[in-house]
């Protein structure tokens, strides 16, 4: 029988899963389904943007009021008001969505990393040993299922989108994919997007199953925390001290050094969610092979996570973070050269099984990094 502690972390990963599952889904498609003067990629920018924003000040608040648990269910509403703004898609309804997302984006995070810690140092307490060693396994199980969603999110649209007719794409327009899209011309006759009914079925779709996340958590999660929360209310700081908490942990050159890698790590997810599956999957293939594509990332991605979770122990995270930059850089080098056909279909799902592998590494030991410096679920103790 699982203990008390291991429960809760299945449920956390449980909830993300299907969360993500739908987020995962619909950032994979924005450069593709809502390409209209850059919405969709306008969407992204301004997700991550008011993520930034939020990190400043929105995660101890939260959480220290709202208590984990609630801090989680509460942020995963902002992901489902995004999912709802795909249902008819527009500038006036996009960009507010995608403001909500990004201000639920952090203090998820945030709550999700302070409540594993607790989980593995309560069970740690209990079971006699090491916390942190606890606390790597929580980890590592929750990584190996939410990883996991990019499997089934895209699997979804690939499924719905594959209902329609498909059209067979001219080489007038194969000439100008890849690369060539920076210089093409604009085409009098763009790839047809599907229909309005697949499109508000897999929407719907994801609908259910962020909803379906927000059922998990409220219902089978326990409020570990609640007492930490009762006491924060009964002494409440002044949100200027709470606010200039966070800029005291730049003070720390070790975390300065890492700020480089994690605005990498984003740089490179933005690069395979928006344009790759625009320029080169969707513009040969057709949007219904987008999924298809990611789904290679995402199993890849996950395996890749446990792989070098524990390989870094071995070999240290330098050389592992060498052959996750070699990697990438041998794609891109590749990618600039290659001009994409359906004739070559294996090639479309290489680049994102390569791309996943590097993910994995930039994922698992940037996040190991800062757990190492203690500062991966700093925002509980602000």
């Amino acid at each position: 029988m699982i203990n008390r502690n291991f429960k809760n972390v299945l449920v956390v990963s449980i909830g993300f899963l299907s969360l993500f599952t739908a987020y995962g889904g619909l950032q994979s498609l924005q450069s593709s389904l809502n390409a209209e003067e850059g919405m969709g990629v306008a969407s992204l920018s301004v997700i991550y943007a008011s993520i930034i924003i939020s990190s400043m000040f929105l995660p101890p608040i939260m959480i220290k009021n709202l208590g984990c648990k609630w801090t989680i269910v509460v942020s995963m509403g902002c992901y489902v008001s995004y999912s709802c703004g795909n249902l008819f898609p527009g500038w006036y309804t996009l960009i507010p969505t995608s403001a909500i997302l990004g201000l639920g984006g952090s203090p998820l995070w945030s709550a999700k990393c302070s409540y594993l810690t607790i989980s593995g140092n309560l069970q740690a307490s209990i079971d006699g040993k090491k916390g942190s060693d606890v606390i790597n396994t929580y980890f590592g199980i929750f990584f190996f299922i939410f990883q996991s969603s990019a499997v089934w999110g895209n699997l979804m649209s690939s499924l719905i989108f594959g209902q329609a007719n498909i059209t067979v794409i001219p080489e007038e327009i194969l000439s100008s994919c890849g690369v060539n899209t920076c210089d093409a011309e604009i085409i009098s006759n763009p790839i047809p997007k599907p229909e309005n009914k697949l499109v508000w079925t897999l929407v719907g779709c994801y609908i259910g199953v962020g909803v379906l996340a927000m059922i998990i958590v409220a219902v089978f999660l326990d409020n570990i925390d609640q007492e930490q929360t009762k006491r924060f209310r009964g002494n409440r700081e002044p949100f200027c001290q709470t606010f200039l908490a966070t800029f005291s942990l730049l003070k720390d050159r070790r975390l300065l050094i890492l700020i480089p890698l994690t605005m990498y790590s984003g740089f490179e997810q933005s690069f395979l969610s928006g344009e790759y599956t625009k320029n080169y999957v969707t513009c040969a293939l057709g949007i219904h092979y987008v999924g298809y594509a990611m789904i290679c990332f995402g199993a890849t991605n996950s395996v890749c996570s446990i792989v070098f979770g524990k390989l870094a122990a071995y070999t240290g995270r330098a050389s592992l973070f060498f052959l996750a930059a070699l990697t990438n850089l041998s794609c891109i080098v590749a990618l600039l050269s290659w001009k994409p056909h359906p004739n070559q279909l294996p090639v479309f799902f290489v680049f994102p099984a390569l791309w996943g592998l590097a993910d994995a590494i930039w994922q698992t030991q940037t996040n190991g990094s800062l757990k190492s410096l203690n500062l991966l679920h700093f925002s509980y103790k602000l």
